[in-house]
C-alpha cells in the first residue's frame, strides 16, 4: 500500500462517532447461520460487539501497518490522520442488539475487531494485483452523493 506521496487519512470532524465493527467473514457466517437455522419472517442483528470511534478504528488500522508494511522512510501511518468537517446530521453512535442471534442460534464473532483488521489489511497486502486496477475506475476516490 505505499506510494510515493502520503494520502490525507481525513476524518470526519473529531473522529468521536461510534460504530460497532465486525470482521466481513464473521458477518457472512451470520447471514448463512440465519438461513440455515434462523427461524422463517424472524429478524436477526449482526453486530459484532466491538464498538470503537471511527479515530480508534484508523488509530489501529495505522498501527497494524506500521507493523505490517512500516512506512519507506520514518514516521507512522498515523501521521497521515486530518480531520475534515463533519457532515451535517451525521449519528454519533450506530448501536447493534446482537442478543436474539446470539442467544437463539448462538452465534457471537469469532475474531476481535484488531484480529479481523489484521486479517483484512493482510489480504489487501497480499492481494494488490486484483484490487490495484479497481482504482482507476470513475468515481474512485470521490466523495459521492453530496449532490442534490
Amino acid at each position: 500500500m505505499a506510494t510515493d506521496r502520503p494520502k490525507p487519512l481525513p476524518i470526519y470532524g473529531k473522529g468521536d462517532n461510534i460504530r460497532d465493527w465486525l470482521y466481513v467473514v464473521d458477518h457472512a457466517d451470520a447471514l448463512l447461520l440465519v438461513v440455515q437455522k434462523g427461524e422463517l419472517g424472524r429478524s436477526y442483528n449482526i453486530g459484532g460487539e466491538n464498538e470503537r470511534s471511527n479515530l480508534e478504528l484508523v488509530k489501529t488500522l495505522c498501527a497494524i501497518l506500521d507493523r505490517l508494511q512500516p512506512k519507506a522512510g520514518s514516521g507512522s501511518y498515523a501521521d497521515q490522520i486530518t480531520f475534515v468537517a463533519d457532515r451535517p446530521g451525521h449519528d454519533a453512535r450506530y448501536a447493534i442488539d446482537p442478543s436474539r442471534i446470539r442467544n437463539e442460534l448462538g452465534w457471537r464473532p469469532s475474531v476481535t475487531v484488531e484480529e479481523g483488521l489484521e486479517k483484512t489489511v493482510q489480504w489487501y497486502l497480499d492481494n494488490e494485483s486484483w484490487w490495484r486496477p479497481l482504482q482507476n475506475r470513475t468515481g474512485v476516490g470521490q466523495r459521492l452523493g453530496v449532490k442534490a
